[in-house]
């Protein structure tokens, strides 16, 4: 017997539209697995409550669970590995409240004292498991319902090629590729990343809400703003049924 795949959105830090979508999913079987397409920390206010629960959903679900790294995770590698100011400062990123969330302080403002600014531009208030289980994210997942990945994928002399066959990974996990969206055919894809208010006017699911979930008919995109006062999404294949935290 064939499983349900429910995949889910980024996170951003939002512990409460996390568990609020959760509940709202049908109850899970040992066919079933959930995917989770990637950015589970910064600019929510429960970065840690996030990682900890992915780190511990195998306990409260019979379904396969499959975590894949996010740009923000890949970004944190990088911090901890040799450091990346230019990430972690712009407010927009998020990096602070990742930060405050860690260590249960306020975050600091312009001016942060030392050990705050230390800590934030090495990365070093996370625990070492939790930056192990970073590092241990695939970048991509494939079943028979879907490929996905958290950014998309990359055009490579004018093909979309298969996830396998990319040398250089980490488009899949950074890139912002219109072409991706507007001119993709094969099996289809689910992603997040890029906004959904930001994709072409190419929907077909609720083409009058630029800011619910995305479909084509060989692309699902469902980052809906989850962290940054959106909410987040789930679609369950291959009934392309949609949950949502709101």
């Amino acid at each position: 017997m064939t499983g349900r795949t429910f995949a889910i959105g980024d996170i951003h830090g939002d512990f409460v539209r996390l568990r609020t979508l959760l509940q709202r999913l049908p109850s899970q079987t040992p066919a079933d697995t959930l995917v989770f397409l990637g950015d589970y920390v910064d600019r929510g206010d429960w970065s840690r409550e996030v990682v900890h629960t992915m780190m511990t959903l195998t306990r409260y679900t019979p379904a396969k669970v499959v975590c894949l790294r996010g740009n923000h995770e890949d970004a944190w590698l990088v911090v901890r590995e040799r450091g990346w100011p230019e990430f972690v400062l712009p407010e927009g990123n998020g990096c602070w409240d990742t930060l405050r969330s860690y260590t249960g302080k306020p975050a600091p403002g312009t001016l942060p004292a030392r050990p705050e600014w230390d800590a934030l531009v090495s990365g070093s208030f996370f625990p070492d498991e939790h930056v192990a289980w970073m590092r241990s994210l695939p970048i991509w997942y494939e079943d028979e319902h879907a490929i996905y990945v958290h950014a998309g994928l990359p055009m490579v002399d004018g093909q979309f090629p298969h996830p396998k066959d990319l040398a250089d990974p980490r488009p899949m996990l950074w890139q912002r590729s219109e072409a991706f969206f507007r001119q993709y055919e094969g099996k289809r894809v689910v992603c997040g990343h890029t906004p959904t208010e930001t994709l072409p006017d190419l929907s077909t699911y609720t083409p009058d809400d630029p800011t619910d979930a995305w479909m084509r008919s060989s692309v699902v995109a469902i980052d809906t703003g989850c962290g940054r006062g959106g909410f987040l999404t789930a679609i369950e294949l291959p009934s392309l049924r949609v949950f949502e935290s709101r």
